[in-house]
């Protein structure tokens, strides 16, 4: 947890002893097998918070300090197609200024989908300037008044540049593999959560800013799925 002083948190720990205490004078190579790890949570580097899987190896030293070293790998869950993926769709707008009817195919995306949908202007009295569609990462850590949030826009998508006009649709195909997704983390361990929504934003001539968030659920798909 980087904001927490770079303090460390095991959420799982198995040891094996590899040899009896003695005397080494040569090489010597030590066979091993950890054969019922439960590894529930992926491999994630985020902002504020780091989830690592290690091999550490330990040599105790009765005349001198121990010698520990640490190998990293990486760890990654795979999960079916969700059996119930209903779209999102949606009206919004400003009371006698602006109404638009958005609608995104699913709520649920593999990080290699393609996010499908349309724009519909019911009504339109103020001067659009651009549209663009962003995906957003936020990712929390801590808990309480301890809680640190930050979030990234990690892709900025233009849908339409120009005034619409009344009864106009913009269609949406957006592709994800471009992009450095994770899942979707929901409190993990107690101590982080990651999530990602699409953020609608409309601009004025005059600069102003409209937008729309909706939280979408992101999920590895199987392999052999894929």
């Amino acid at each position: 947890m980087y904001f927490d002083r770079g303090n460390f948190y095991d959420f799982t720990s198995l040891v094996r002893e590899l040899d009896v205490p003695g005397e080494i004078y040569e090489r010597k190579t030590y066979a091993f097998e950890f054969s019922t790890v439960e590894m529930p949570y992926e491999t994630y580097n985020g902002v504020n918070v780091r989830l690592r899987y290690v091999l550490k190896v330990t040599i105790n030293r009765g005349y001198a300090g121990s010698i520990i070293e640490y190998q990293d790998f990486v760890v990654r869950n795979y999960s079916p197609p969700p059996e119930i993926n209903n779209s999102i769709k949606m009206e919004v707008g400003i009371e006698d200024c602006l109404h638009i009817e958005f609608e995104y195919n699913k709520s649920k995306y593999h990080l290699k989908d393609v996010i499908i949908g349309k724009i519909y202007f019911l009504l339109v009295r103020i001067k659009i300037k651009n549209m663009d569609l962003e995906i957003r990462r936020r990712e929390s850590t801590g808990s309480g008044t301890n809680t640190h949030v930050e979030t990234e826009t990690l892709a900025k998508f233009e849908l339409m540049d120009g005034a619409p006009v009344r009864g106009e649709s913009i269609p949406i195909r957006l592709f994800l593999s471009p992009y450095e997704l994770t899942p979707t983390h929901r409190n993990i361990n107690n101590k982080f959560s990651v999530k990602y929504f699409l953020n609608l934003v409309l601009v004025d001539e005059e600069d102003r800013r409209y937008f729309k968030q909706q939280e979408i659920t992101m999920y590895r798909l199987e392999e052999e799925a894929s």
